[in-house]
């Protein structure tokens, strides 16, 4: 396949905290590392993407954030559907209304992203060429791609079992992603060692994230329903989480809801 895509991964920060930003490139049959990074301000996430994406690139962009948020109270469907369906590895999500203080930014990237040709995509042909948008959600990401029986616990309790679960996500990034189809090629040098303050563990955290959420957007694109689940739908806020890998057995494409 000749075909040049990239694929773009934005752990958002749902406040005001920063974001982590991946930016992976679609060349030669593999998936290749181009940017790894974190940025605060909206409107420096926004001409990050325009630098990545001149010209009207083809790009698919994987958002962990609910930036379709139709219920103004309670919980979307999305993310009840988590719980029902990941609830027991720890992986539900947290539940997205318009009442709450995150909605407008969260909403206002999606938005921002459409107004730039990224069209929402809780359906895709695979391997089309195209400006799309997604929410993914990294937990449920990483149960399916690794075959984990809990997620990994990197974001709250002691510096230490934090700093333990990390390194975990970035030794399975290491060693799982180049064995998948799509291929990620990446080497260690490529991501930092795992740090020893939590400041600068939450900075790699939100990287590692990115990284994950972009690697969903290219098995979205590349596999399509054939191997990702599709929970809820784009009237309802959807949420794309690949199948869990089973090298015995040919996956069932789905959609729930």
């Amino acid at each position: 396949m000749k075909a040049t895509m990239q694929f773009l991964g934005i752990d958002f920060g749902w406040r005001s905290q920063p974001s982590g930003l991946c930016c992976l490139r679609w060349q030669e049959n593999k998936l290749h590392l181009q940017d790894l990074r974190r940025l605060d301000a909206v409107a420096d996430i926004l001409a990050w993407v325009d630098a990545q994406t001149e010209s009207d690139a083809p790009a698919l962009i994987a958002v962990d954030a609910p930036t379709l948020i139709p219920n103004a109270t309670g919980m979307r469907l999305p993310d009840r559907l988590t719980h029902q369906h990941f609830g027991k590895y720890h992986a539900g999500c947290y539940p997205a209304n318009l009442n709450r203080p995150f909605a407008d930014r969260t909403v206002g990237l999606g938005l921002s992203l459409e107004a730039r040709g990224f069209l929402h995509a809780p359906t895709i042909a695979p391997q089309t060429l195209g400006r799309y948008q997604i929410e993914v959600f990294p937990h449920p990401a990483t149960v399916n791609l690794f075959g984990l029986d809990r997620i990994l616990k990197y974001k709250k309790g002691r510096l230490a079992d934090r700093a333990a679960e990390l390194l975990k996500l970035r030794s399975l990034i290491l060693d799982v992603l180049p064995q998948l189809e799509p291929s990620l090629q990446i080497t260690e040098a490529d991501l930092p060692e795992i740090p020893r303050t939590g400041t600068a563990l939450k900075n790699l955290e939100d990287r590692l994230d990115s990284l994950i959420c972009a690697y969903v957007a290219a098995h979205w694109w590349y596999w399509g329903l054939n191997r990702n689940l599709v929970l809820g739908d784009a009237t309802e806020g959807y949420i794309v989480v690949p199948l869990a890998i089973a090298p015995s057995s040919a996956p069932t494409p789905k959609m729930l809801f």
